[in-house]
C-alpha cells in the first residue's frame, strides 16, 4: 500500500502547498491529496494555504511534484451534491476538476454528499437528485480515465445503506469508495464493518482517529470532522484502523492510506506516520513508494 496525507495537516499553520512538498520529501512520503480551489483567494495567494488552484497549469505543477518525488493520490472537489446547490455548483467544480486532475496525473477525484440532511428536500429527492449529478460527471470521468470517489463525510454516506445504493448510482468500473475511518466512526457506525462491507469498491482511504474526549461529545451525533486533533494510533479509533488495514490487506487492496490529522506544523502528522508504518510493518504490508 501507499502512504499519503491531505495537505489539510497544514491548514492550522498555515503552511503553502510547496511546504508540504517539503514536508513530504524530509519524510519519504511520495504521496500527497489536496483541495482544489477554483478562483482565487488571498490566503492562497500570499501562500497561506496549503491547497491547489484551478488557475495553476496542471502540467508544470506536476513537473515540479517530480522534483519532489511526489504525486498526487487524490484532489478534492467535494462541494456537497446531496442538497438543491449540488448541480449548481458541484457538478460543474468536478467537471472542470477532470481535464486539470488528468494532465496532474491524478488518478482520483473526491466527492461527497452534505454533513446534514439537505433543507427542503426528502431522503429520497436528494438521493435522485445526486444519482442525476454522478450520471453527469461519470459520463466524462470515464472518457478522463479518472476514479470519481464518494467519500463517507455526511448524511447519506456514513449510513451503509444509502451510501450502498449511491455506489450503485451508475454502473461503472469509475465510481468508488473513499473509505473514512475518522468519520465512519465519529458518525456512530463502525468503521471496520464498512471496510468488510464495502472492500470491492474501496479506491482511497482517509486513516483519521479519533481522541477520546473528542469521541465522548460528539460521536453519534456528528457526521464527520473536518481534521482530527489526534495523532494516528493515539485515540480511541486506533484498533479499527489496524482491523480496517488487515481487511485491506486480504482484499489486495494497493491504493493510498491518506493520512488526515492535525500537523501541528509537523509533530503530530510525524507520528501518525511513524505508527502507520510500524502498523504496516507488523501487519506484514509493504509500503510502496
Amino acid at each position: 500500500m501507499k502512504i499519503g496525507f491531505h495537505t489539510d495537516a497544514f491548514n492550522t499553520s498555515f503552511r503553502s502547498f510547496d511546504a508540504c512538498l517539503e514536508w513530504a520529501q524530509a519524510n519519504g512520503v511520495h504521496h500527497i491529496e489536496c483541495g482544489l480551489i477554483d478562483g482565487v483567494s488571498w490566503i492562497h495567494g500570499l501562500g497561506y494555504q496549503p491547497h491547489v488552484a484551478l488557475y495553476e497549469d496542471p502540467l508544470l505543477l506536476r513537473r515540479k511534484m517530480a522534483r519532489y518525488g511526489v504525486r498526487f493520490s487524490q484532489v478534492d472537489a467535494a462541494f456537497p451534491l446531496s442538497g438543491k446547490d449540488g448541480p449548481l455548483y458541484g457538478v460543474p467544480y468536478v467537471l472542470k476538476t477532470l481535464p486539470w486532475a488528468k494532465h496532474a496525473g491524478c488518478p482520483c477525484i473526491a466527492t461527497t454528499d452534505g454533513l446534514h440532511r439537505p433543507a427542503g428536500l426528502t431522503d429520497e429527492e436528494a438521493l435522485d437528485l445526486m444519482k442525476r449529478s454522478y450520471g453527469q460527471i461519470l459520463e466524462v470521468a470515464e472518457a478522463y480515465e479518472i476514479f470519481i470517489n464518494i467519500e463517507v463525510h455526511g448524511y447519506f454516506t456514513t449510513k451503509p445503506d444509502l451510501l450502498e445504493r449511491m455506489l450503485a448510482f451508475c454502473d461503472s468500473p469509475w465510481l468508488g469508495l473513499n473509505l473514512d475511518t475518522g468519520n465512519s466512526f465519529i458518525a456512530g457506525q463502525d468503521p471496520v464493518a464498512f471496510a468488510r462491507r464495502f472492500a470491492a469498491k474501496i479506491r482511497h482511504v482517509h486513516v483519521k482517529d479519533v481522541s477520546e474526549s473528542l469521541a465522548a461529545q460528539v460521536r453519534g451525533n456528528a457526521t464527520g470532522i473536518a481534521l482530527s486533533h489526534c495523532a494516528i494510533g493515539d485515540g480511541v479509533n486506533a484498533d479499527n484502523i489496524r482491523a480496517c488495514l488487515t481487511i485491506l490487506r486480504d482484499a489486495g487492496y494497493a491504493g493510498t492510506l491518506s493520512m488526515e490529522c492535525e500537523g501541528a506544523g509537523g509533530p503530530l502528522i510525524e507520528r501518525s506516520l511513524a505508527w502507520l508504518r510500524a502498523t504496516l510493518k507488523e501487519l506484514g504490508i509493504p509500503e510502496e513508494a
